[in-house]
């Protein structure tokens, strides 16, 4: 009889190092997760930062056009800065300013492309970013409820070698999200 409550005991003992093990799996998940959620704030961040970026230097270039636009109709109330510039295209003859004002247009049109292009790729990023954590959510789910379902049908008679088996068995590798080409094919 003490061999049999010695048994249950290292039973016991065996089963609690196994709930410890799997407690600190979940955490290591879960920060995991908190990691991937925190890498995902950062970028959306920075996207943000570039896109205002870029729109407030679209917006001055705009400006700096519309004032290049106006310069012959107001130079009797130019302010300080427009006269400046009016000194500056008075120095230029009419094909340079043409030119000016032609490469201005183009710098412009050429910002409001690369704004686009940056917010497709932050809407792509944002897409990916939250399909891989929808994923790891997914999986965390699924392995926590595998566990439970498997802890409840564990026999209380069983061996410490045939628990430690049966858990072993059960045990799933680490969580990996998929390679990064086969998020975004899924996008």
């Amino acid at each position: 009889m003490t061999q049999d409550v010695r048994q249950w005991l290292a039973e016991i003992k065996h089963l609690q190092q196994k709930v410890v093990e799997t407690c600190q799996e979940r955490d290591e998940a879960y920060a995991g997760a908190a990691n991937w959620r925190k890498l995902y704030e950062r970028e959306a961040q920075q996207r943000r930062t570039d896109a205002t970026l870029a729109a407030q230097t679209i917006d001055a270039l705009k400006a700096e056009l519309i004032e290049l636009q106006r310069l012959p109709q107001a130079q009797d109330k130019a302010p300080v800065d427009v006269a400046v510039m009016q000194q500056q295209v008075d120095q230029l003859d009419g094909a340079e300013l043409k030119q000016k004002l032609l490469d201005l247009m183009v710098e412009c049109d050429r910002l409001s492309q690369a704004l686009k292009t940056e917010q497709e790729s932050h809407t792509q990023t944002r897409n990916s970013l939250t399909i891989a954590l929808g994923d790891t959510v997914d999986l965390l789910t699924k392995e926590r409820a595998a566990r439970t379902h498997h802890a409840e049908s564990v026999p209380v008679a069983m061996n410490g070698s045939a628990a430690s088996a049966s858990l072993e068995a059960s045990k799933n590798p680490s969580l990996e999200l998929p390679p990064l080409n086969q998020v975004q094919s899924l996008v």
